[in-house]
């Protein structure tokens, strides 16, 4: 028997081979003292047998084997190049154990294979990193690979993964677990809005804020497969690997994507600073690492297809003068782009829009102070385009194809096709002082293809050599492709197309169980929401979009004098504090209303902190229920300001606190008792600034 062990100060990772075949988990929770054997763990773990069963339960390892009768999904279904299926039994060949990190080799001689894995443990942000790959030989086809194989918890009683749709992405689905198989496959080719690649076991009675959780999530943007299976003998296996079938052609080698994976005894908030510091600090490159996030203004709102020099003028002039400091051009200044149906894939200006090209209105741009960021969807092709004319076999998939948003993909496994948009998108880079790149993706693949990915993975990393100081910003159709593999290579994620403060409110929420703010889009949209119709006060609106990277979308030249004043305002709050909530933990709130949804933005050295508790519809009862913070020093003294007292409605009238001065509170009242809320109507925002005194 050979047994290893991961710790750090969180968490306790250990493994065993008890019979010379794959390592299989042995243990992964709270940590172990350093005096435990292994050995007699390995054997305490080991579960009983009965009537009807084995004489031995087989192992639930790293990969488990349909060989070795495992009696439940097996992580690896290999085919010859002739059909015939393989049944590798694989044996332990070597270990390279480090401190943080194990490297594991094993081998099927009979059939010349190798499958091998590697595990890391960063001890600061406390995320596991795992990935699993194996070579033959001879090219052999894969139907499924997954990356190294975790149990599930046996004291959870259901699990919690992510669903959504275009405009409501980010929806938590609560899943009993039973036996059998819960079974999630993204097949679209991209990350996809129905389908994020994460999930989240719950330990019994664990809330935001309490209690055990165990998380993962599977870095790659093109389609994943994930199985929560229950065994027959009561033992539970997690699964995650590429969608299955996404390698079309038989290869001599195969890898999954790195699967990332969390164990909390803090609730689901330590999950999810885990999950928003290890993207932020280890995955994320910063073009600029000491720069500020600046306030963003995209003009899609404003104009859409209707683009006019002057008038693009008039309007970041506006923009500048609210605060913006980065104006994006959108969709609509390329080819013959007048509406959805046309032009993409010819990328050259549209000299009847720019006569005298990008240049006069990207110099009134930095003119006002502000960047400039260009719109790009380099993965589609439209039939009505010239490039689709000279070369319709650029397009994947069939002629008689079902169109998306009027358009197909294009062959980014193609070489030919990689350097004719690299062309075009470094000949703009290079003409022009552009800082930042909208890459967008609005149409699924025809087909789910591996290939695909890996080829746009390749034409965002050859252009982040050649243009380092270049952000780009992850969009499909809002929230389609938001996954820590996109962005090891992209610095911003568009979370929803959805424009309306509500939506988005619930949808950040929720997005930040993975996903800090630096990276998460949220913008001021218009009066009426384009995308539900419902009109809101210009003040949620504001404050809602201050959760996040902030910025505008809207037609500035709609607002009242009033509105600017209230926007104005937010701006300048959100500047005034970028700096310390970009390292900020965002703290899920377990409100005791479900009509308010609540966090808390701490700093990392936990001396001040904002509260944001949306009241996102009306109460069931007549006054606000206390709210609860989190994470404070229980004998610390901490000082409370409520920002926007003046969004109180009129029918706030009793002598409340919070309300009409500053509080000094100490922690442990703020974590027992919680804060009394102004009453407030259905979208009202309150905003609450702490520092410990």
């Amino acid at each position: 028997m050979q047994c290893w062990r991961l710790d750090d100060a969180r968490q306790t990772l250990a493994l065993s081979s008890l019979s010379g075949g794959i390592p299989q988990v042995i243990y992964w929770g709270a940590p172990l003292p350093k005096s435990d054997d292994l050995t007699v763990l390995a054997r305490a773990q080991m579960a009983d047998v009965t009537g009807g069963m084995l004489d031995a339960n087989p192992d639930l390892s790293l990969c488990p084997e349909a060989s070795r009768t495992f009696p439940g999904q097996p992580g690896l279904i290999l085919r010859d190049t002739d059909g015939t299926p393989l049944l590798p039994c694989f044996k332990l060949a070597k270990v390279d154990a480090q401190a943080l990190s194990l490297a594991i080799t094993c081998e099927d001689a009979d059939n010349a294979l190798t499958w091998w894995a590697e595990i890391t443990l960063d001890s600061d942000t406390h995320v596991l990193k795992l990935l699993s790959g194996i070579s033959a030989e001879r090219p052999l086809h894969l139907h499924w690979l997954a990356a190294p194989v975790l149990p599930g918890p046996q004291l959870s009683d259901e699990m919690i993964d992510v669903a959504g749709r275009w405009t409501g992405e980010f929806q938590l689905n609560r899943t009993p677990w039973s036996p059998g198989i819960r079974y999630r496959e993204n097949r679209t080719g991209r990350t996809g809005h129905e389908h994020f690649p994460g999930l989240i076991v719950p330990g019994r009675g664990a809330t935001n804020t309490s209690g055990e959780a165990w998380a993962f999530h599977y870095g790659w943007s093109g389609g994943h497969r994930m199985i929560a299976e229950e065994l027959p003998d009561g033992r539970r296996q997690i699964q995650f690997g590429h969608a299955a079938r996404m390698e079309t052609d038989p290869a001599t080698e195969f890898r999954t994507a790195p699967l990332y994976a969390v164990y909390s005894s803090d609730g689901l908030n330590g999950v999810a600073v885990s999950f928003q510091r290890h993207l932020r600090d280890r995955i994320v490159t910063w073009p600029k690492p000491d720069a500020p996030r600046p306030v963003h203004y995209n003009c899609w709102e404003a104009v859409y297809f209707d683009h006019e020099t002057t008038k693009l003028k008039d309007i970041a002039d506006i923009a500048a003068d609210l605060g913006a400091e980065r104006f994006v051009l959108d969709d609509g200044w390329f080819g013959n782009r007048d509406d959805d149906t046309r032009s993409l894939s010819d990328w050259t200006v549209d000299p009847r829009k720019y006569p005298d090209g990008l240049g006069p209105l990207i110099a009134h741009v930095h003119e006002l102070g502000m960047t400039f960021g260009l719109w790009f969807e380099p993965e589609m092709i439209n039939p009505d385009s010239d490039v689709h004319r000279a070369h319709p076999d650029w397009a994947l998939g069939g002629e008689d194809q079902t169109l998306g948003r009027n358009q197909k993909v294009i062959d980014m496994a193609n070489p030919a096709v990689l350097s004719f948009i690299h062309e075009r998108m470094s000949a703009l880079l290079s003409a022009h002082e552009i800082d930042y790149i909208k890459w967008d993706h609005n149409r699924v693949l025809p087909m789910p293809d591996a290939a695909q990915t890996r080829g746009s993975y390749a034409l965002i990393d050859r252009l982040r050599r050649e243009f380092p100081l270049v952000e780009i910003e992850s969009c499909a159709s809002g929230g389609g492709r938001i996954d820590f593999g996109i962005l090891e290579r992209t610095h911003r994620v568009w979370l929803s197309d959805s424009n309306d403060a509500l939506e988005r409110l619930r949808i950040q929420h929720d997005a930040a169980l993975f996903l800090p703010s630096v990276v998460t889009g949220s913008h001021v949209g218009p009066r009426k929401s384009h995308t539900s119709g419902r009109v809101l006060d210009i003040s949620f609106r504001a404050w809602v979009a201050a959760q996040r990277h902030m910025g505008f979308e809207m037609d500035p030249r709609e607002l009242t004098d009033r509105e600017a004043d209230v926007l104005r305002e937010a701006t300048s709050w959100w500047k005034a504090n970028r700096d310390w909530m970009a390292g900020a933990d965002i703290l899920r709130l377990d409100s005791a209303d479900p009509a308010v949804i609540a966090e808390m933005q701490m700093a990392r050295d936990a001396s001040r902190f904002v509260v944001f508790a949306g009241q996102a519809s009306a109460s069931d009862q007549v006054l606000p229920r206390p709210l609860r913070l989190t994470r404070l020093g229980p004998d610390a003294t901490y000082r409370l300001a409520l920002k926007n007292p003046g969004d109180a409605p009129r029918y706030s009238r009793g002598p409340l606190a919070l309300r009409d001065e500053p509080l000094l509170l100490s922690g442990q009242y703020l974590m027992a008792q919680g804060l009394n809320l102004p009453v407030a109507w259905p979208a009202t925002m309150w905003v609450i600034e702490g520092q410990r005194t």
